[in-house]
């Protein structure tokens, strides 16, 4: 399996542990009812799970991006790089977004849609 296929794998399970850490040890966590208790939540742990969200949207354009360039044989250290440099750019827009600091979220998610759009374009 290539880098880029392992990455599509983390790109997957990340908005999990983002999601994990609005939700443990928060204030009395309701499984019964995880999204209107996610909707409750306040400060970083909102951001934690408005992070999980956005994880979601970012991850079918990925997905389709490596596996179009695979396809397109586009050279693997191309497409291993720019998948690298999306997982990256998620990890630290999760992070950013945790931390509140919006500039430098919005720059690496700028940097991750880019990594994704030029995955698009080499499979040209």
């Amino acid at each position: 399996m290539t880098t880029a296929y392992w990455c599509i794998l983390i790109a997957a399970i990340l908005p999990y542990l983002f999601v994990a850490l609005a939700k443990v040890g928060g204030p009395r966590f309701d499984n019964h009812c995880p999204r209107e208790y996610c909707e409750k939540l306040h400060g970083w742990r909102k951001r934690a799970y408005w992070t999980h969200l956005n994880g979601f949207e970012a991850f079918p354009p990925f997905a389709v991006a490596v596996l179009i360039a695979q396809h397109s044989f586009v050279e693997q250290s191309t497409i291993d790089s720019l998948a690298i440099a999306f997982i990256l750019a998620r990890i630290l827009h999760g992070i950013f977004y945790i931390y509140n600091k919006d500039i430098l979220r919005s720059l690496v998610w700028t940097i991750g849609f880019a990594c994704v759009v030029a995955l698009f374009v080499v499979a040209a």
